[in-house]
């Protein structure tokens, strides 16, 4: 990456202009962008997605879809994993630091001083990005639920998905499935058609119930589209026919619900099957049971298999370990560092048949990370050995020096990952 001391400063100034760091309205998001003269209004077609768990890997499947059926995308991300950067991509590309410089110092003249969330303030200014550089699509990731979330300002999307709803972020989007749900099914617009993934029964009467009001047509997992593997083929069906297509290339079996409501989506936009399978096969999304092949980290340990993952709900918890489950026979440890704002307990249960052992580390820089006593401690009431590091560098020598050819996941945290990226890439 180019130096971003630009960016960054005035990124740090953007975090003082809110007390909250989550303030879930869209007043002030409709009022930054009036004042840009609603640059919303001029992307290019929206593919808006919502969902607990799969939102960005789907997202990254559509665009290598897109991609090689010769489509422009625009694409919206978050968080960022180990630059700003990688929120904003245009045409294909990640936006230049002085493009996103020269937006951020935009936003705040247009912001004249009042409050807005630094998620708010800076979705705004990739709107302006958007409707500054041609594309065909904008791909828009909701950042935190989907009703009032500041990307659900777009009226009239071109499709809408909603992958696996689950438990996550009650504080802000309600204690049941159901209320998470509405949430979630808040960016459905009257008319606009809308593929959804794998849900609970709870989840799919609510969202069906908010589709029916708005007359959305839903494409619906197991009524409209199928998806499922045979002889190692994945094996996609709906009204338009079957597709016989490699094994997606983000690894992990909850990946193929993931490519089911990508393929869902591609065959809606018209997508024929050289773009359905270059969505298996290309796209690229880092911290998803991502294999860290070279750095200073995985130098350090040469014979040890080293992953990366930044799931950290007890869905994300639950699709880790059965992705471990599938892999070869191999004595594994995790080195898990989490925030204090997450269901520590839910996460980790599943871990407990896989692992001979879980280190804890407190995640460097990070003012709402969960001390590495806690995160130890609730391994072993999850009924994992557990013990204390003071860091992944230490954790990952400790295993190595008694365990030299272990499989390694570092987890519990995005940014945790963003952390080994941005220092062990």
């Amino acid at each position: 990456m180019t130096d971003t001391t630009r960016s960054d400063a005035l990124l740090q100034r953007m975090m003082a202009f809110h007390p909250k760091i989550i303030d879930l309205t869209l007043d002030r998001v409709n009022r930054m962008l009036a004042a840009l003269g609603h640059p919303e209004e001029r992307v290019p077609p929206v593919i808006h997605i919502a969902g607990t768990n799969g939102k960005g890997s789907t997202q990254a499947m559509i665009r290598a879809g897109l991609e090689a059926a010769g489509k422009r995308v625009h694409a919206y991300t978050s968080p960022h994993l180990a630059w700003f950067h990688e929120r904003i991509r245009l045409a294909g590309e990640l936006i230049s630091e002085d493009a996103l410089s020269g937006l951020l110092d935009e936003c705040i003249v247009a912001n004249g001083g009042e409050e807005i969330t630094f998620f708010e303030i800076t979705t705004c200014a990739a709107f302006l990005a958007f409707s500054r550089v041609p594309a065909d699509y904008t791909l828009l990731e909701v950042g935190l639920g989907g009703r009032l979330d500041a990307t659900n300002v777009v009226t009239r999307p071109a499709l809408s998905i909603i992958t696996p709803v689950s438990i996550d972020h009650q504080q802000y989007l309600g204690e049941t499935l159901a209320e998470i749900a509405g949430e979630k099914a808040g960016i459905i617009k009257r008319g606009v058609p809308c593929v959804v993934g794998p849900q609970t029964d709870e989840g799919l009467v609510v969202i069906e119930t908010v589709a029916a009001r708005l007359d959305a047509p839903l494409m619906v997992h197991g009524q409209h589209w199928h998806i499922g593997i045979e002889r190692d083929r994945l094996i996609y069906q709906d009204e338009n026919g079957l597709l016989d297509l490699p094994m997606p290339a983000l690894r992990g079996p909850h990946q193929i619900q993931n490519a089911g409501a990508a393929l869902a989506a591609l065959r809606h936009l018209g997508m024929g099957e050289a773009a359905c399978e270059a969505a298996m096969t290309r796209p690229i999304w880092p911290a998803r049971m991502q294999r860290l092949m070279r750095g200073p980290l995985a130098d350090s340990a040469p014979a040890v298999e080293l992953w990366l993952d930044g799931g950290h709900n007890p869905a994300g918890g639950e699709a880790i370990a059965t992705t471990l489950a599938q892999m070869p026979p191999r004595v594994t440890h995790a080195i898990c560092g989490m925030l204090n704002t997450k269901d520590i307990g839910g996460y980790l249960r599943p871990f407990a048949p896989h692992l001979a052992q879980l280190h804890a580390v407190s995640i460097p820089g990070e003012a709402n990370t969960l001390p590495a006593e806690v995160t130890a401690e609730a391994a072993r009431t999850a009924g994992i050995a557990a013990d204390v590091a003071p860091s992944v560098a230490a954790a990952l020598a400790a295993i190595t020096a008694a365990e030299p050819r272990a499989r390694v996941l570092i987890c519990g945290s995005l940014y945790l990952a963003g952390t080994i990226l941005r220092e062990n890439g």
